[in-house]
């Protein structure tokens, strides 16, 4: 069940549309991380006849779902971070899906990540896709760093139609002397945005700070910019935090 389809990929290479993403890597992951799930279970979802893993977790009263996405070259499970998050919400009565994005070499940069942010568009239709069938008539998209690079280039591409809220975690993150190649599209954004970042985040992302506040002047009245004192970029041993400051947030939503 587990396994990419080979037929799949060599219907791919024929017709030219092999992706760019390390799906070896994926796969790898996935067999590393399937089986030691606690909280959840594994879907596997498809999008464009590619099959990817994916963790759904289900709140006993849910008012909606979290649309979870991880950060550079991580999995739905990622300890820090997406593993609070998938897990943690669920106590406030959230769904969570957590997705498999696509994935590079570990020592792919953030320039390198670009050409394949594409990609990341149809697993995230099918993710909400997903949600809707499931009975989920709210959905929040929550991203982390080069998640919010995809998230963002999903809202470019696509609008923001298909959720209800934002939530960015260490937005505007990237490499050095890498700047973002396009701004985040805050000020085209009208749903609700929470942008959160952490007291030691990295520099770029303090930096940009005002802008994006800045940037959703225009947007809801509910969008709101938290800096988490003492919290680094992947809110390592500050994941109860996270959790209590995005769930407090969605409260606000009502």
């Amino acid at each position: 069940m587990l396994n990419f389809s080979l037929k799949i990929m060599m219907m791919l290479i024929v017709s030219g549309m092999v992706q760019a993403s390390d799906l070896a890597r994926e796969q790898r992951m996935m067999d590393e991380v399937a089986d030691t799930i606690l909280d959840g279970e594994v879907e596997m979802l498809s999008a464009e006849d590619l099959e990817f893993f994916s963790i759904y977790t289900e709140a006993e009263e849910a008012r909606g779902a979290v649309l979870v996405l991880h950060g550079r070259g991580f999995h739905p499970d990622w300890a820090d971070t997406i593993n609070p998050l998938r897990v943690g919400l669920i106590e406030h009565g959230w769904n969570t899906l957590s997705i498999q994005l696509p994935v590079l070499e570990k020592t792919a940069k953030y320039y390198d990540y670009v050409p394949i942010f594409g990609e990341a568009i149809p697993r995230i239709e099918a993710a909400i896709d997903y949600l809707l069938k499931q009975g989920n008539q709210k959905i929040i998209l929550i991203a982390h760093s080069c998640g919010v690079h995809m998230a963002m280039h999903y809202v470019r591409e696509k609008g923001e139609g298909r959720f209800d809220a934002f939530v960015g975690i260490g937005m505007g993150a990237t490499d050095y002397k890498q700047p973002m190649r396009q701004p985040l599209p805050l000020d085209q954004m009208k749903k609700p945005v929470l942008d959160i970042y952490g007291g030691d985040d990295y520099p770029a992302v303090h930096r940009l700070a005002a802008l994006r506040a800045q940037m959703q002047e225009d947007g809801s009245s509910l969008s709101e910019q938290i800096k988490v004192d003492g919290a680094n970029h992947y809110f390592t041993d500050k994941g109860d935090i996270l959790v209590e400051t995005v769930a407090n947030w969605l409260e606000k939503l009502k």
